[in-house]
């Protein structure tokens, strides 16, 4: 089985790469599109910001290769904003693949800080990404602006109100948090994307 993560100025490529050697998988780090289309799985990572990732997705033809994907996609993080049709950050327009808007989280009260970091549990888990999963177990966010409710939800998590942790549409998957840093139950969740 061939892993591709796509190659761009994402800043959790490394890690996303180290968590696969973990579970014995070489993958190839590539903005290649032969090598892209042929994987049998593909990993769209994120750490960055917006406007930058987006533009350079557009100025290598990432943002088009993307889209005409048919093979299972997981994006993680930036990667699942991006998979969206607009981000607050940066006013950008995203690939438009999940048919919901990116918002910047806006705290009610002293207490509630943004970037909302940390260890939280998921709740409605709806996808086979879950396989095994309990609500009692914790995964790793990092991030200020957040996917609302939608009709591709496949989990939710609550912080300052619920939002999406994950996002499922036809042959694309997605995070808000970030599996390569969420321990054993992480590699659970990177193993069902790999069996899908």
């Amino acid at each position: 089985m061939e892993i591709a993560i796509i190659k761009y100025n994402a800043g959790n490529i490394r890690s996303v790469d180290y968590a696969l050697k973990r579970l014995g998988i070489e993958a190839v780090i590539t903005a290649d599109k032969e090598k892209l289309s042929s994987a049998d799985k593909i990993i769209f990572p994120g750490v960055g910001e917006a406007a930058n990732t987006m533009r350079h997705l557009q100025q290598h033809r990432l943002d088009e290769i993307i889209k005409e994907l048919r093979q299972p996609v997981l994006g993680i993080c930036l990667g699942m904003h991006v998979m969206c049709n607009y981000l607050e950050e940066g006013n950008t327009y995203g690939l438009g693949i999940f048919d919901v808007d990116v918002k910047r989280f806006q705290p009610v009260s002293h207490e509630e800080k943004v970037p909302h970091m940390g260890w939280n549990t998921l709740q409605e888990v709806n996808s086979k990404l879950f396989d095994g999963f309990t609500e009692e177990e914790f995964v790793y966010f990092v991030h200020s602006y957040y996917v609302p409710v939608t009709k591709s939800t496949a989990a939710q998590t609550t912080y300052i109100h619920p939002f999406s942790a994950a996002l499922h549409k036809d042959n694309f998957y997605a995070t808000q948090f970030h599996p390569e840093k969420s321990g054993k139950v992480g590699e659970r969740i990177l193993r069902n994307f790999l069996n899908l």
